[in-house]
């Protein structure tokens, strides 16, 4: 037997006398890590329908509005959201080009909807004298009004914004 797989047999009884199935952290570790690979594959979608597809075709995919009974607590919504908005940069970091903030509020905003999570896809445009070399426009996920994703400084004035759900103040 060899040290490593003494120390691995050694880790698997100290669980298994325990008493504990399960109560390791590796569940919440892959997890996360699936949530991230699934946000890799929604911003590839999003990158191909924004660069081929016009606005007109995909922006019903956006945004969520029907809140049921039966849904936790705002501030459980909330952080769920602001968990999906960090495995969307962590993927559009991990990617091997640049993924601007329409396709990362795109991918973040059908996650969303799949948790069922009201959400709010907004897009606007920088005031034409305060524009600089940068992109004059922005996209960001508001969600019961706190943005989630996307936060820059600056006067933006929307331009898109999809519908408000009943639950937003």
């Amino acid at each position: 037997m060899t040290a490593s797989s003494a120390c691995c047999s050694t880790a698997v009884r100290a669980v298994a006398a325990s008493g504990k199935r399960g109560s390791l952290p590796g569940g919440e570790i892959w997890r996360g890590r699936v949530r991230t690979l699934r946000a890799i594959g929604l911003l590839c979608l999003a990158r191909i329908l924004v660069t081929f597809v016009p606005l007109r075709f995909w922006r019903g995919s956006l945004g969520f509005g029907q809140v049921s009974g039966d849904e936790p607590t705002p501030a459980g919504l909330l952080r769920e959201a602001q968990r999906l908005a960090r495995r969307v940069e962590r993927a559009a970091w991990r990617l091997p080009v640049k993924v601007k903030c329409l396709p990362q509020a795109m991918a973040l905003s059908w996650m969303l909807r799949r948790e069922r999570i009201a959400h709010c896809v907004v897009i606007a445009a920088r005031p034409p004298d305060l524009r600089n070399s940068e992109d004059g426009l922005h996209a960001w996920v508001e969600v019961r009004g706190t943005v989630v994703l996307g936060d820059l400084p600056g006067p933006w004035h929307a331009v898109y914004r999809t519908h408000r759900s009943q639950s937003e103040p």
